[in-house]
């Protein structure tokens, strides 16, 4: 229940924070990381089904049309998903001070600011698609396969940009099932519609994009309904609350770091296949399949480090150093652990994973050579997800964003040195260095920036 859960709670006599004491669980840290990894995994679900709506029509221009338009969309919105981390950042600080207003405030802001950039990118939508198309350059099918996709499922910017907001608020306040339920409705009508529209109606792959489109816009609406109407009405800002200056700047200050990371992170994986295609199309291809080692870890790294965002978040709000350190600690040790097992798996298994993976020989011989580094992506990799929680939790987001531009150029210089040198081995190198360096780096400077935040202060 949102209504009476937590009230706005004043400094104290010498106007220092309060402190807000609660305890950080192994049970609290899973009831987070777990719905929330299994609302990451319905996401590859649908485009796998949207690609096999596709497929299915037997025409391979729209396979590629679906192809590129994914890879346009995924930009812009990867891009925008700076929505969802600063809204739990912020959430979940007001909500560990008692804030219940300025929870309602943050939520209002994220969804306007969403609302806003989903109706300029609908309005752009054309260059949007024109400098994609151009960018990728397909062939004339699978361009007018892609326009017709692009154009179809822009129109679910606003909505989905909404939800971002609606799922970061959420998240904020540790409502980690809410948010798989949430994910769950819009994926599933979704995957649905696809294959109703695109199959039973014979729509295509204007079928598929439709049903983007209202998974979306439905989600949005019964989202919205769910957290509005669970509001305190006690505790409801008035519009100069929500539109105070110095919270519009700090929210759009945060919002510019975490979309800065992102183009570096985006930026980095782009660099990585554009490179691995200059040693030809079988390297290529078999560094797409070990690519899918560390998305594999990617998807429960991710929902450790949603806990990592809420908890630290809620402690730095709470003022109550003793939980930060803990869920620090307690997201770590379990995102350690699986990374380890995950790296054991595919070390020992990782050539069977390869063989069903792919049926091309050529491509299963080049993999085999580069396994060992494609399985240590999640053990060193763990470091910079749960760091990345953390320091969005936290709303450290400068650090985060001038480690992640330190870590592209590390990546950027050792690329240029190693594969000269030793190839596709040098690539690989590279990037164990760029997940490496971002979590060290943000590690070193954790317990400087917490001592500077929190504040001996008076219990509750």
């Amino acid at each position: 229940m949102l209504q009476q859960e937590n009230q706005s709670i004043e400094p104290s006599a010498d106007n220092k924070p309060v402190q807000r004491p609660f305890a950080v669980s192994n049970r609290l840290v899973l009831s987070i990381a777990v719905p929330m990894t299994l609302a990451y995994l319905t996401t590859p679900l649908l485009g796998l089904v949207d690609m096999a709506v596709v497929g299915r029509l037997g025409d391979p221009a729209l396979i590629g049309g679906l192809a590129v338009g994914a890879v346009i969309f995924d930009l812009v919105f990867t891009t925008f998903n700076f929505l969802r981390a600063s809204t739990t950042g912020l959430v979940s600080q007001a909500f560990g001070r008692g804030d219940a207003r300025e929870e309602q405030a943050v939520f209002w802001r994220s969804v306007i600011i969403g609302v806003a950039c989903g109706m300029a990118i609908l309005l752009l939508s054309p260059l949007i698609a024109w400098i994609g198309i151009w960018a990728m350059a397909p062939d004339a099918a699978v361009r007018e396969a892609t326009q017709t996709y692009v154009s179809i499922r822009m129109v679910s910017a606003p909505a989905g940009l909404a939800n971002y907001a609606i799922l970061g608020f959420l998240l904020g306040r540790g409502q980690a099932v809410s948010g798989l339920l949430l994910q769950s409705l819009i994926n599933g009508i979704n995957i649905a519609l696809s294959i109703y529209l695109g199959l039973h109606l014979q729509w295509g792959i204007a079928g598929v994009a439709w049903a983007t489109v209202t998974g979306e816009a439905i989600g949005a609406v019964v989202g919205f309904a769910y957290v509005y109407f669970r509001f305190d009405r006690q505790s409801r800002p008035d519009w100069r609350r929500i539109f105070d200056r110095l919270a519009m700047i700090r929210l759009m200050s945060l919002n510019r770091d975490i979309m800065i990371r992102s183009l570096a992170l985006l930026i980095a994986f782009a660099l990585f296949v554009r490179q691995g295609a200059q040693f030809g199309a079988v390297t290529l291809a078999a560094n797409a399949v070990l690519l899918n080692f560390f998305m594999v870890a990617g998807y429960y790294l991710d929902g450790f480090a949603t806990a990592a965002e809420q908890l630290a978040g809620r402690a730095v709000g709470a003022n109550y150093r003793p939980a930060f350190d803990r869920a620090v600690r307690l997201t770590l040790i379990w995102g350690t652990g699986l990374a380890a097992l995950t790296t054991l798996f595919f070390l020992v298994f990782g050539a069977a994973v390869i063989d069903f993976l792919t049926t091309s020989e050529e491509v299963r011989t080049v993999a085999r050579d580069y396994i060992l580094w494609a399985a240590l992506t999640a053990l060193v990799g763990v470091l910079a997800f749960e760091m990345d929680g953390v320091f969005i939790g936290a709303t450290w987001s400068r650090d985060m964003r001038n480690m992640m531009v330190l870590s592209l150029v590390l990546f950027v210089l050792l690329v240029v040195t190693l594969v000269p040198l030793i190839g596709n081995h040098g690539l690989w190198l590279a990037l164990l260095a760029f997940l490496g360096v971002r979590g060290f780096s943000l590690y070193a400077m954790l317990g400087t920036r917490a001592d500077s935040v929190f504040s001996p202060a008076p219990h509750v």
